[in-house]
């Protein structure tokens, strides 16, 4: 079986997000189960000279983008065992950041394009097509009304992935015919409320649907967190499935962890003292190793339960902890957490921005990590956290509630609460607090969570069954 996987972003050519993650790891793991997966990006200008220089160039082609034709070179690398395709257009590609210009909609309409008309120019033709997010949504749609019946692209099933459905890719439906090609015939196919959407336009056209947990493909059959695409995933249901992310169980590794202090296992975890004691110390706290440690690494936008932490903040900080958040984004957040270190200082530190070396630091260092979200498609940290180690406190949305179990029942990883209630978090906190005081539980707690199988060899499975039901091969 082969497989085309199409998205906007791929570790470790380009990232910004989890998807680069996802693209950069399960694509491994199909080849592991001898299933042939390609991955096709953009050739960003951001892309490492070394990367490049991995690179070979195999050749250049025109792609249609509505009225006009544009060049697309095409270079091929291979790593890891995996072989990347690289898409060339120095107007669309050569910028600063992967997202966020006023031609966006054009440049991924060129990704679309580009990634179908190229499997005319190499030695693969793909069982399935799969596509992730609204950058690589107009996939399916393209290959559904201008490939389909085309010679050599024959019987192709297409797979589309939701990592996050509040980015849809909506547009005025102006430029339907001018960036995006598609006659004024064929608008219902990505009309929403007026308006190009491009992820509806991948649910219709799609022969199936995931997103990455179970439980978040139920939750956005609801309206509170659908985005208003609740409708059309209640009437597609049956295409619809949620798997469940894995990470990169390598490179979260606290045995061979190059940016941690001291190396450590779950058979042996004694070097994960050493690695608190050297995180307090770089963020003067006080050198105390009982006091339990709570950390945080998140993005700081109100997805990510930040107001409850904010209500319950003061009151937490009264008891005999440390408290450490890593990130940066909204302002009010931002200013909060730093006006919460002047006021609590030797207890809580906040570090402002992204340190990808420091996140490390802090999963190996802390005791307990916190993950309070409103909504969470997947989530990847709180994987992470068990990896180290480090106790997790979550919610129970998405796909912290298909990761996290609650340790009330002798089995658990963790702590959960259900309800997004300050007070509730609190009680979930005060109740990992008390586990990390008995000093017998807390190592049986941690070692189970350590030992969790959050690999992408379990989430490829249940991509290849998939793949197999849309190709009807035996299981």
């Amino acid at each position: 079986m082969k497989v085309l996987y199409v998205t906007s972003e791929a570790l470790p050519f380009a990232a910004s997000g989890g998807l680069a993650d996802v693209a950069g790891s399960l694509p491994h793991a199909l080849r592991q189960r001898l299933i042939g997966c390609r991955v096709v990006l953009p050739l960003y200008d951001s892309v490492s000279q070394e990367l490049r220089d991995q690179m070979r160039f195999v050749t250049s082609f025109s792609v249609p983008v509505a009225w006009r034709r544009q060049y697309c070179g095409l270079f091929e690398a291979r790593i890891g065992g995996v072989i990347y395709y690289l898409l060339d257009n120095q107007y669309y590609f050569k910028r600063p950041g992967l997202y966020g210009h006023y031609d966006d909609a054009e440049r991924f309409a060129f990704l679309a394009r580009a990634a179908l008309e190229m499997l005319a120019y190499v030695d693969f033709h793909p069982d399935i097509i799969h596509a992730n997010d609204w950058q690589a949504a107009l996939t399916p749609v393209y290959y559904r009304l201008f490939y389909a019946d085309r010679e050599g692209y024959q019987d192709i099933k297409t797979v589309f992935t939701i990592h996050n459905i509040q980015y849809q890719g909506k547009y005025g439906m102006e430029i339907l015919e001018d960036v995006f090609g598609i006659a004024e015939g064929n608008r219902q196919l990505v009309e929403q409320d007026g308006c190009v959407n491009l992820m509806k336009g991948a649910i219709e056209a799609s022969d199936r649907v995931t997103t990455v947990s179970p439980t978040y493909a139920q939750e956005i059959l609801d309206p509170w967190f659908s985005y208003g695409l609740d409708t059309i995933l209640r009437a597609r249901q049956w295409k619809l499935s949620g798997i469940l992310n894995g990470i990169d169980t390598d490179s979260y590794n606290p045995e061979t962890d190059p940016d941690i202090y001291e190396r450590y296992t779950a058979e042996d975890p004694s070097g994960k003292a050493a690695n608190k004691q050297a995180l307090q110390e770089r963020l003067g706290l006080p050198q105390r190793p009982e006091v339990p440690l709570i950390a945080m690494v998140t993005r700081l936008v109100s997805q990510k339960g930040l107001d409850l932490v904010k209500y319950i903040l003061g009151e937490l900080l009264q008891e005999d902890i440390q408290f450490v958040v890593l990130g940066s984004g909204d302002w009010a957040y931002e200013n909060a957490f730093r006006e919460t270190q002047q006021q609590f200082g030797g207890r809580f530190v906040y570090c402002h921005g992204f340190i990808p070396e420091l996140a490390r630091k802090i999963y190996a260092g802390s005791d307990i990590f916190l993950m309070p979200s409103k909504s969470e498609p997947c989530g990847l940290s709180q994987m992470v956290a068990c990896r180290y180690g480090s106790v997790p406190v979550v919610r129970e949305t998405g796909g912290l509630k298909d990761s996290i179990t609650d340790c009330g029942d002798g089995q658990g990883l963790g702590f959960t609460f259900k309800t997004y209630n300050a007070n509730d978090m609190l009680y979930a906190i005060r109740r990992s607090l008390g586990a990390y005081a008995n000093k017998a539980d807390w190592p049986v707690i941690m070692n189970r969570a350590m030992t969790a199988d959050f690999s992408w060899g379990r989430s490829a499975n249940e991509y290849i069954r998939l793949y197999k039901s849309l190709t009807r091969e035996e299981n």
